[in-house]
């Protein structure tokens, strides 16, 4: 009797639960020799809008969190990553990596991890200012989270591509719902078993997996989404979620970045999504006594 191969299905990863897509809907994912390897879930604009329910009730806890300990989790999230390495492997040789670039892809995406743990207490500082005042007052601008942000990963990469666009947004404090390789998916789902698994609170990393086409105009119209990451280089693309982002006051960026080059991995990534607040605090000058702040 020929045995029939039991194949898995990649779920989503939403608010810290697996569940199937609401539609009902997935496609299968072909290897190079066109056999099947896994059935994907093709998300639906309701799959988003969970997500960013999940993103929003996580956003307090998230930002709110000492500096410190958001570097802490980011570096636990290497750790379990690094544990899993095997499995990661696996997975890339299925889309069709080789063992040579599976390894290097796996490798730097847990340093990628750590060098963005390393930011997190430390980008405050170095983007932050004391700013020269004609009044009697104390002027400071600083850092913070701009809230909840949704992300195309790159197309052409399964895991670094979207490790990289996720270690940054979190990095600063944000949420985010971050939308998969179509062709390249099963790392994405897998990376959220790890993140499952560490210290990280449900709802902060949504992934999500199916069309970019589809989902990009809901992200860029979306009322509680503050902020569009696209990953990728199709200028109507582009064009269409700039012009959907002006509409509700959102921000845009492009991250068409090599994210196997060292050079694509920078603080200013963090600091794209960071709105400064500036406070002005008065001196009370109190006579010969010295000031009063």
């Amino acid at each position: 009797m020929t045995r029939i191969e039991v194949l898995k299905t990649y779920k989503l990863y939403i608010g810290g639960q697996f569940p199937r897509t609401e539609s009902g809907r997935y496609y299968p994912l072909l290897d190079k020799k066109k056999n099947v390897i896994a059935n994907i879930c093709l998300s639906s604009r309701k799959d988003f809008r969970n997500a960013v329910v999940a993103a929003r009730g996580a956003f307090g806890g998230w930002s709110g969190r000492a500096a410190f300990n958001r570097s802490q989790i980011l570096y636990r999230i290497a750790e379990m990553l690094e544990t899993r390495k095997a499995q990661f492997i696996e997975e890339l040789l299925l889309q069709g990596a080789t063992k040579s670039q599976a390894e290097k892809e796996v490798t730097l995406a847990v340093d990628r991890l750590v060098y963005y743990s390393g930011w997190c207490d430390k980008f405050t500082a170095v983007f932050s200012s004391v700013n020269p005042v004609q009044s009697s007052h104390f002027n400071f601008s600083v850092p913070e989270p701009t809230g909840v942000v949704a992300a195309v990963a790159s197309e052409d990469s399964s895991l670094i591509g979207l490790v990289s666009v996720i270690a940054p947004i979190i990095a600063g404090g944000n949420t985010c719902i971050v939308l998969a390789s179509e062709s390249k998916p099963l790392c994405a789902v897998t990376f959220g078993e790890v993140l499952a698994t560490s210290d990280l609170p449900g709802g902060v990393v949504n992934i999500l997996t199916g069309n970019a086409g589809e989902l990009i105009s809901h992200m860029a119209s979306h009322m509680d989404v503050n902020a569009l990451v696209y990953c990728g280089s199709d200028k109507a693309t582009i064009k269409s979620a700039q012009e959907l982002s002006a509409l509700n006051v959102k921000r845009f960026f492009n991250w068409s970045l090599n994210w196997n080059d060292g050079s694509s991995q920078n603080p200013y990534l963090i600091c794209d999504l960071q709105e400064i607040k500036t406070t002005w605090h008065p001196i009370e000058n109190i006579g010969t006594g010295g000031a009063k702040y």
